[in-house]
């Protein structure tokens, strides 16, 4: 039988079956993107949350502390304090030990960020950043002193003065998103490269693998 140059023998259909399904990517392989893209996403989302922190915050410090604004009904009450602890007023009485804590966040973020290449870490990374520099930079130049600003929190739920529920801002808002969309992709073995473990194992000998994404339809 002679073979056409170009063409496949009937013999080597199955090869070349094999080596198209080897190239075929998992059905749930999570999107992956270049680093610029995902670096550009990271800042967007930080700038975005700290700009909005930012606004929020000069917006509320023109409230009235004994008249708190209703919101949804009594849902959420418009109510400002001034808070000296953590996010959620906690350890309000050491208020100089929190930038120190932020420094130490900011930095393990740079270390994240360093091979980021996936959407959802991009996001979420974005997220914790702008919390923790929208609550430092209170902590640094607001009242009462550099370093030892007292935090501007006016977000309360189901009570006007923060009886249900501790009264936060934008910035508690992002760290608790970001820290929670983070920890569910740890879970979901979503990696900050793009690529997905997996406990799929081909025999059952082989260690579970890395899943590249560099192709295929975004689960994301």
């Amino acid at each position: 039988m002679i073979v056409r140059r170009g063409a496949s023998a009937p013999g080597d259909l199955g090869s070349v079956s094999v080596q198209q399904d080897n190239q075929r990517e998992p059905e749930h392989s999570p999107p992956r993107i270049g680093r610029g893209k995902a670096l550009t996403v990271f800042a967007g989302m930080a700038v975005f949350a700290l700009a909005l922190d930012i606004a929020t915050k000069e917006w509320a410090t023109k409230l009235d502390p004994q008249e708190p604004i209703k919101v949804l009904g009594g849902a959420v009450y418009m109510s400002l304090t001034r808070n000296s602890g953590a996010a959620f007023s906690l350890f309000a009485d050491h208020t100089y030990i929190f930038p120190i804590i932020a420094l130490g966040v900011l930095t393990w973020i740079g270390f994240m960020a360093r091979h980021l290449r996936s959407l959802p870490w991009a996001l979420a990374l974005g997220m914790v950043l702008g919390g923790v520099v929208g609550n430092l930079a209170d902590r640094i130049f607001r009242a009462p002193a550099p370093f030892h600003g007292h935090v501007v929190d006016f977000i309360s739920v189901l009570h006007p003065h923060g009886q249900a529920f501790p009264i936060f801002n934008v910035a508690d808002m992002a760290l608790v998103g970001g820290v929670s969309l983070a920890i569910l992709l740890e879970l979901l073995g979503r990696q900050r490269d793009g690529t997905r473990i997996t406990s799929d194992k081909k025999t059952g000998d082989e260690p579970a693998q890395a899943v590249p994404a560099d192709r295929g339809a975004p689960t994301w």
